[in-house]
């Protein structure tokens, strides 16, 4: 009898695991499905040559990025961009680490942080020109500059609300400063650390194009420059759908690492759900 209705069981359960997929996967596309059919509607009726259809930008996409192009344009721009994630990742979290387990230095850095970040990235960029030339370097920089603000001031907020019962609790248990730090303070603070990377992400993409666009003679940002001023506009669109689906690259693959780096953080969420 057990065995029958395990069984029974099993395909109703499949059943149910299969219908979840196929809503979340038409949930997932319906909206992209329906926009995708407006565009190519609209651009039917309309005489706006600046403004093409669906079907030509994707030939001038297959065209334009499927070969040579590729590896001169995209290959660059997405180590470039892969450098300045990396470097704002470390600088940010070691830097807002000592910031925030240190309360003086803390308050001492405060009113330079906020001047700081204020201050628009893109605006850097002529400055950082003349200082480093126009060079790879020079993109880095831009791109690390803009996007450390957000991993650093998470990662200070994050490590400043430590539970300070549980700070206790460890040093009462003989932890070491380093045992604390690394047991302790980062993963309390993952949560804000996490955060702070997902808002940086997208702050990198868009200064990498920028700072292509400047001053460059390869690149995402400089070839759809190039293709505006020709008045290539199907290629133009092309590189803007690439850039649209390199973030959804970098959020899928953003998605994947959270889940496993704060596996913990969301079982606690998913009990207190329950």
């Amino acid at each position: 009898m057990t065995t029958h209705a395990t069984a029974v069981g099993r395909p109703s359960r499949a059943r149910a695991m299969l219908h979840r997929v196929t809503a979340s996967f038409l949930f997932a596309t319906g909206l992209p499905v329906v926009l995708v059919a407006a565009w190519a509607l609209y651009s039917t009726y309309s005489a706006n040559r600046f403004f093409p259809g669906p079907l030509t930008v994707l030939d001038a996409f297959v065209d334009t990025w499927v070969g040579p192009a590729f590896l001169d344009d995209v290959v660059p721009s997405l180590g470039r961009l892969a450098g300045g994630i990396l470097a704002s990742i470390v600088l940010g979290i070691a830097a807002g680490t000592v910031i925030g387990l240190v309360p003086w230095l803390r308050d001492l850095m405060e009113p330079m942080l906020e001047f700081f970040r204020a201050i628009p990235p893109p605006v850097l960029i002529p400055i950082v020109m003349l200082l480093l030339g126009i060079t790879d370097t020079m993109k880095l920089v831009v791109i690390t500059s803009g996007a450390i603000w957000p991993i650093l001031l998470n990662t200070i907020e994050g490590v400043r609300s430590t539970d300070s019962v549980m700070t206790e609790t460890a040093r009462a248990f003989g932890l070491t400063r380093a045992e604390r730090l690394w047991f302790l303070v980062l993963p309390a603070a993952s949560p804000r650390i996490m955060t702070g990377v997902r808002q940086a992400l997208s702050v990198a993409l868009i200064l990498m194009v920028i700072s292509e666009m400047f001053a460059s003679s390869s690149g995402l940002g400089y070839r759809i420059a190039y293709f505006q001023r020709n008045y290539l506009i199907a290629q133009m669109w092309s590189g803007v759908l690439l850039l649209g689906l390199i973030g959804v690259l970098l959020a899928a693959v953003f998605g994947f690492v959270e889940r496993r780096v704060l596996r913990w953080y969301h079982g606690i969420k998913e009990v207190d759900r329950g």
